[in-house]
């Protein structure tokens, strides 16, 4: 589909795009998410019925944009997350030539690496909503757009939003860049992984990790960390700390919410033995997903 000549045909006459090759019907959602009850009670709606002046990207996208609703799609909203903080990715995903301001008809488009070459995804702005409430990832703000048309975008490449209900971040992360993807396992990783993990960061690599167990259950255990659930890397440090040096790593959960609550988490007592001026600069004691 190509996203110019659609949009233009549709601004001539006069209408709003209607993506018949992903349509707003539960075979856009899949047969296994909800109930057949709840698939019925489905409502598509576009942006411009919710919000009297939506955006695409109001000041910026940012990690804080994004929050899981209840499509286990915690693998590709965590390599999402991880493209925020890499401006230069985002734009090529995220193109700017749209918008709701200038030459709004209702159609969207987004790109997507596919066996080696760059895919348009043109979608229309009809999101899925059951009580009033996104189905799925939903802005932190009302009036931006941005994450829940981008995984409409994601979801129409896949098939359905059922087909994002699990995965591996590393494929999202190569979907999004046209990257190369690295794996570690933690269970036998390299010696020098804190080295690696810090050099990655300098080189502006898009990073993720997981937990073992099932994606669909969403067990989380007391020290806060969800099983089966995909988290982005968003900072790798190396900090002086009693006589030595401490490396650490800032993850964030994808749920915007639920954080680690062991060694170097917000309220630890080894922040207490941090210089302040690292202290100040690193810590950030807010429940909103991000921790050490």
């Amino acid at each position: 589909q190509d996203f110019k000549e659609l949009r233009a045909s549709c601004l001539s006459q006069g209408l709003l795009f209607e993506d018949a090759t992903f349509p707003a019907h539960a075979s856009s959602i899949g047969p296994s998410v909800l109930s057949e009850e709840k698939l019925r009670q489905i409502q598509w709606k576009r942006p411009t019925e919710r919000q009297r002046h939506p955006y695409l990207v109001k000041d910026g996208a940012s990690i804080f944009d994004i929050k899981q609703g209840r499509i286990g799609d915690c693998w590709m909203l965590a390599a999402l997350g991880s493209l925020t903080l890499r401006k230069h990715f985002l734009e090529n995903v995220l193109p700017k030539d749209q918008g709701f301001q200038d030459d709004y008809a209702g159609i969207f488009h987004f790109r997507f690496w596919q066996y080696g070459e760059w895919v348009d995804v043109v979608i229309d702005d009809r999101l899925p909503f059951l009580n009033e409430n996104y189905l799925s990832v939903h802005p932190r703000t009302s009036d931006e757009f941005w994450p829940s048309l981008l995984e409409k975008a994601y979801a129409k490449l896949w098939g359905s939003y059922e087909n994002l209900n699990g995965g591996h971040i590393s494929n999202a992360l190569v979907d999004f860049t046209g990257g190369i993807q690295m794996l570690f396992s933690l269970k036998d990783p390299p010696p020098d992984l804190e080295e690696i993990l810090k050099a990655a960061d300098k080189s502006q690599c898009l990073m993720g990790c997981s937990t073992a167990g099932q994606s669909n259950r969403n067990i989380e255990l007391r020290n806060g960390i969800v099983q089966g659930h995909a988290y982005t890397i968003t900072g790798a440090e190396k900090i002086p700390y009693k006589n030595g040096w401490k490396h650490i790593i800032r993850i964030w959960n994808p749920w915007g919410h639920g954080e680690w609550k062991g060694p170097w988490s917000d309220n630890s007592p080894e922040w207490d033995r941090v210089d302040p001026k690292y202290r100040e600069n690193l810590l950030r004691k807010k429940d909103d997903g991000v921790f050490w």
